[in-house]
């Protein structure tokens, strides 16, 4: 009976004394994994903060050079009949689009949406000014139903894109 007293003598506090090892170990490993996730982390931020910067600046950019205004203004010139002007518009809004294509990925959800519908809005104004005149009519007259219809309708198909896209940005980096 005593040798069992005894044993338990030791054999109690070197078990406390070990249980307290291991709750400090724990602890400590515990912390230095938090720490390591909060570096990784903040790594990840600095590396991708420019690049979704950047693509928030290039739908920018997009939506204002599609912005019907821009588009005519800059494409003004390139086509004899109001058909061919429209061919030609439309293929400039898809190739702006797909030359950003890659962009939704540093984007919301919500915000690439709004760009993809303003994208779809300037199409269809652009065909709906089309068939409202002749194909063979003067480029000049595609681009003065495209601007009647603007201002008839009170819409710019751009302009909530990029108000989503500029609010995303003040949430996110300011």
């Amino acid at each position: 009976m005593e040798i069992v007293t005894d044993l338990l003598k030791i054999l109690l506090p070197s078990a406390l004394v070990l249980y307290a090892m291991y709750l400090t170990v724990a602890t400590f490993l515990k912390k230095q994994f938090v720490d390591k996730q909060l570096e990784n982390r903040s790594k990840k931020v600095e590396i991708t903060l420019p690049i979704r910067l950047q693509a928030y600046e290039r739908m920018c950019l997009f939506l204002e050079r599609i912005s019907p205004n821009n588009l005519i203004i800059r494409l003004n010139g390139s086509a004899t009949q109001a058909i061919e002007f429209q061919q030609i518009l439309m293929c400039e809004v898809r190739e702006e689009f797909n030359h950003n294509l890659s962009q939704q990925v540093y984007m919301s959800h919500e915000a690439w949406e709004q760009v993809r519908a303003a994208q779809q809005e300037v199409i269809t104004l652009i065909n709906q000014a089309a068939s409202e005149i002749a194909s063979d009519a003067a480029p000049l007259e595609l681009s003065k139903k495209i601007f009647e219809k603007i201002i008839k309708e009170n819409r710019n198909p751009t302009a909530l894109a990029l108000r989503t896209i500029k609010d995303e940005i003040q949430q996110e980096f300011m």
